[in-house]
């Protein structure tokens, strides 16, 4: 096989490191610092490199994504640059606080971008990828949190390993699970678990991510570089189903099904005899299937059980403000028809987070979870009950023309 130089931009630090074996777009996540978080330069590669090899003018079939070795644990995506958002929104809030007289000092990290722009740049990969008109792999060998579930679920192949744990742990830091996860958790899971999943941010590994669909295939680690070039080999000169799936999956065109065989051949069943969900499955359909936080914690304590006792623990240390805004959000995107519609409404909940307009929890989340790491976050409101629907309403109001998250033209409409 012969490798093929891209024309993609990288960042300054190679953050993001693209190349091409023959037909084969492969982007590597290259932060190993960060776990792979994504930066602003890395979205704003990832934007570039998939308009160009999803022109019409590119020989790209398939686009693998992948993340560098080196990290201290095995990571695919540990979530979005919060830290940087936190210091650029901080600046920001001294700026317009600042009297006249006052100077104050903008850095280099910090300047040029609102933090709600970091959101818009990183919902507009999103869609890109929902709606890619090619297939996408994403190999899950380690730690999928936040953003690095928005540049991969959305996608229609999954490769979970036994390195895989995937978890959305937004309510935590005064944020809500977003990056289009409001869309894919009320259509890959069961409401109860997609509830459960969102407000709880549990880590689910390989087993759970089979059995829920969340991960397509399960393939050991060592495995994946074997993956990687029969995948080469398959999208080289193939242009016809060769067999039929042997996992039953339904590959709606010869690219997308010469993809999913080789998956399938690659595939190996994974024991769940450890699996979390199946061993909680029927206490989180019986607490979580409520349709407000305060039923769902009236729920747990009224079961009494470890589990019940050990979720509401974690319940507790979450942002009152985030648990209601999560589940109101879960609810609206039952009624959405797009991908575009889901990342427009999660923009205006993001955008109202950082910007200060409805609770300051986002800071102050950050600031006890990653900043000052105290972890004894102050949340204002303090108690679920001072919650009121008309501060969790200023969150889903519509944005003026010039604010607002406009719905890209998508070349094909979302596979969840």
């Amino acid at each position: 096989m012969s490798a093929t130089a891209s024309t993609a931009t990288t960042t300054a630090a190679a953050k993001l490191l693209t190349s091409r074996l023959e037909n084969v777009g492969i982007i590597t996540l290259n932060n190993p610092k960060a776990l792979h978080a994504l930066s602003q330069d890395m979205i704003d590669g990832l934007d570039h490199i998939l308009k160009e090899w999803t022109s019409s003018q590119s020989s790209v079939r398939t686009i693998l994504i992948r993340s560098a070795p080196g990290t201290k644990r095995p990571a695919f995506c540990a979530g979005g640059d919060v830290k940087t958002l936190y210091h650029v929104g901080k600046q920001q809030q001294q700026q317009s606080n600042a009297t006249p007289t006052t100077t104050t000092t903008t850095s280099s990290t910090t300047s040029h971008r609102k933090p709600e722009s970091y959101f818009y740049s990183e919902y507009q990969v999103n869609h890109a990828i929902a709606t890619c008109p090619i297939p996408i792999v994403s190999l899950w060998d380690g730690i999928v949190m936040g953003g690095g579930a928005g540049i991969s679920v959305h996608g229609q192949f999954r490769v979970a390993t036994e390195h895989s744990l995937l978890a959305m742990p937004e309510c935590a830091i005064g944020l809500f699970p977003d990056v289009g996860s409001m869309w894919w958790m009320t259509r890959l899971l069961t409401r109860p678990v997609a509830n459960w999943l969102a407000l709880t941010g549990h880590r689910l590994h390989a087993n759970d991510l089979v059995s829920t669909g969340l991960a397509t295939h399960y393939v050991p680690s060592q495995n994946l570089q074997k993956l990687q070039t029969a995948l080469v080999d398959a999208t080289a000169t193939t242009t016809t189903i060769i067999s039929i799936p042997k996992m039953g999956t339904d590959y709606n065109d010869d690219n997308h099904a010469v993809v999913g065989q080789v998956l399938d051949s690659f595939h190996e069943q994974i024991v769940m005899d450890d699996s979390f969900l199946a061993k909680h499955q029927t206490m989180i359909d019986h607490t979580f299937a409520a349709d407000s936080v305060e039923s769902i914690i009236a729920n747990l304590e009224q079961e009494g059980s470890e589990f019940s006792q050990t979720t509401l623990t974690t319940l507790q240390k979450q942002s009152p403000t985030s648990l209601k805004l999560t589940l109101e959000g879960l609810n609206r995107a039952t009624t959405l028809q797009t991908i575009g519609e889901d990342l427009q409404m999660e923009y205006r909940m993001a955008k109202t987070c950082v910007t200060g307009q409805g609770s300051d929890d986002f800071y102050e989340g950050v600031r006890a979870a990653l900043i000052d790491k105290d972890f004894s976050p102050k949340w204002n409101p303090e108690r679920l009950e001072d919650v009121s629907k008309e501060l969790i309403d200023k969150y889903f109001a519509p944005l003026s023309d010039d604010e607002e998250w406009v719905i890209p033209t998508a070349p094909t409409a979302s596979r969840l």
